[in-house]
C-alpha cells in the first residue's frame, strides 16, 4: 500500500504529470515528471474499462499499487509519476507488469535525443 503522501490525487496533478515525459512499454503508458520538490515522490494509476470488467481493472490496480510501493523509495523527492494501463495489462501476470513498468520508467528517464519536448 502506497502512503497517503505518496499518492497523487487530485486532477491537477495528474494533468500536470502527463505534462512530462513519457514513456510506453508492453501494457504500460507511464508519465513522469520531475519537479525538484522538497516533497515525497508521488504516484497514481489510470485503469480503464477498455481494460476490462471491474475486478479484472481492480486485479490490474492492485498489482501496480504493489510494484510501485516496491520502487519509489528509490526515486528522488519531488517525482510525480502516472501509470496508464492499457488492455494487454489485464493477461500480464505480476513479473510481466514489472518488467514493462521498469522499462517504461527507464525509458521515461533517458534525456531526448532528438525532437522537441511535448508542450506544456
Amino acid at each position: 500500500m502506497l502512503p497517503k503522501a505518496a499518492r497523487l490525487r487530485s486532477r491537477a496533478d495528474f494533468s500536470a504529470t502527463t505534462r512530462g515525459r513519457r514513456a510506453a512499454r508492453g501494457a504500460l503508458v507511464v508519465h513522469l515528471k520531475v519537479t525538484g520538490e522538497g516533497r515525497p515522490a508521488r504516484a497514481g494509476f489510470v485503469v480503464s474499462k477498455a481494460v476490462g470488467g471491474a475486478v479484472v481493472r481492480n486485479r490490474v490496480k492492485r498489482r501496480l499499487r504493489h510494484l510501485v510501493a516496491e520502487r519509489i523509495g528509490a526515486w528522488e523527492p519531488g517525482t510525480d509519476i502516472v501509470v496508464r494501463a492499457l488492455p494487454l495489462a489485464a493477461g500480464r501476470d505480476h513479473t510481466g507488469l514489472g518488467a514493462d513498468l521498469d522499462g517504461a520508467l527507464a525509458s521515461a528517464r533517458q534525456p531526448r535525443k532528438h525532437g522537441r519536448e511535448r508542450p506544456k
